[in-house]
């Protein structure tokens, strides 16, 4: 019981954007697709969190207009003062990104 109370409070709200591009399997024209806030411990946990929402039909928003997060898409992860964190899905997970793979 102490334990989920610790983690709990442990939580941060992550400022969350999505890019896609149009078709699947493209790799130019990146587009923000959705913006949220997910709440969590740190990066990877957010990282987690966000693919788990975005890719179980019952957790999708009802506004979200883009497609299940696949091979490709691309998250931003601002923290503000602390800095933005661009990560792309591959093959294994998440990895991180220099922005310019966004032009």
């Amino acid at each position: 019981m102490m334990i989920k109370v610790l983690s709990k409070r442990a939580c941060i709200q992550y400022d969350v954007t999505i890019f896609q591009t149009p078709k699947y399997r493209e790799y130019k024209g990146y587009k923000e697709v959705y913006r949220t806030t997910i709440p969590a411990n740190n990066r990877q946990h957010c990282l987690k969190e966000t693919f788990s929402r975005f890719n179980v039909t019952d957790r999708i928003p009802a506004n979200y207009k883009g497609r299940f997060l696949t091979t490709g898409d691309i998250i931003l992860i601002d923290e503000g003062r602390s800095g933005q964190f661009y990560y792309q899905l591959k093959p294994g997970g998440w990895y991180p990104i220099n922005r310019i793979m966004l032009l």
